[in-house]
């Protein structure tokens, strides 16, 4: 299995301002790294609540900042509810969004297209709604519409058409498939695979992934105390503009970052995941 390396990890933490004692809300707790870290520097008189969607990330967090446990609390629940929740004013909030490459490893999950496994893709084990539903039950419209808007794929329509046609035969229920019927329509291969945008768009959907963001930022700024930050890592250009335009709208946030911070060239060499990272940082005034 990969190991799950945090990104832009010294530029979160600095960027984030952390102080000894401070209360930081980690809204995409993971595995715990970038959790540890930010643990290690808020000292034993701070504390961490961390948001998290996944079962098995819960649990294997809790393991791995066990050292911390008098000073965490952990919440099963997507960070677009954190607003449900009577929680302490909060120093710091980190958003590391996307999907983890605990979840690209794990076939079962059904979020890669180089691993045989169901048409799943859901971050809750416990939601209803799966890609295998929305590939064998949204209309070819609504296909191109998603893969369009949510993977800004050219040949959104063909592809919906493609899918429309392989399904009439036979239920497409695995990842390997539904890329092959990708593959037909996009043969040529260029850096990325071809079902790469058809897949990003279905994960969005299944796991309402804009809305979420939507929400979960509109709670994050009103548990912000007055000068507290907000940091946000996005791995794609919709992520990213979404973000932006978020920041730009709220009158009660002040960019710290004009441009987004990038990895550096040696992180990506190490972690081929952090070469699509964007993190921007603000605060609350």
């Amino acid at each position: 299995m990969t190991k799950h390396i945090p990104v832009l990890a010294k530029e979160v933490l600095e960027g984030l301002n952390l102080q000894p004692g401070a209360t930081v809300i980690d809204a995409t707790l993971g595995l715990g790294g970038h959790a540890k870290m930010i643990l290690e520097i808020i000292g034993p008189k701070g504390h961490l609540i961390g948001f998290d969607r996944d079962e098995n990330n819960l649990d294997q967090a809790r393991q791995n900042l066990k050292e911390f446990k008098d000073q965490i609390t952990l919440i099963k629940d997507s960070f677009g509810n954190m607003s449900k929740y009577d929680l302490p004013p909060a120093d710091a909030i980190l958003f590391d969004l996307g999907f983890s490459s605990v979840h690209v490893d794990d076939a079962s999950r059904g979020f890669s297209f180089l691993r045989e496994g169901p048409l799943d893709m859901r971050y809750d084990k416990a939601q209803e709604l799966t890609a295998e539903m929305i590939v064998n039950g949204w209309s070819k419209e609504e296909l191109a519409q998603l893969f369009r808007v949510y993977g800004e794929e050219p040949k959104a329509r063909e592809i919906a058409k493609a899918i429309f046609v392989a399904r009439k035969k036979s239920r497409i229920t695995s990842t390997v498939q539904l890329a092959e019927v990708v593959e037909d329509v996009i043969k040529h291969r260029g850096k990325a695979h071809p079902a790469t945008r058809i897949f990003q768009a279905i994960r969005i959907a299944v796991n309402d992934e804009f809305g979420e963001i939507e929400k979960g930022f509109a709670s994050a700024v009103s548990q912000l105390n007055n000068r507290g930050r907000l940091a946000i890592i996005s791995f794609h250009s919709l992520e990213d503009k979404l973000i932006k335009n978020l920041i730009k709208d709220l009158a009660q946030l002040e960019k710290v970052t004009k441009k987004p911070i990038v990895p550096k060239y040696d992180e990506i060499k190490e972690n081929k995941r952090a070469r699509s990272a964007k993190l921007r940082i603000a605060e609350k005034i």
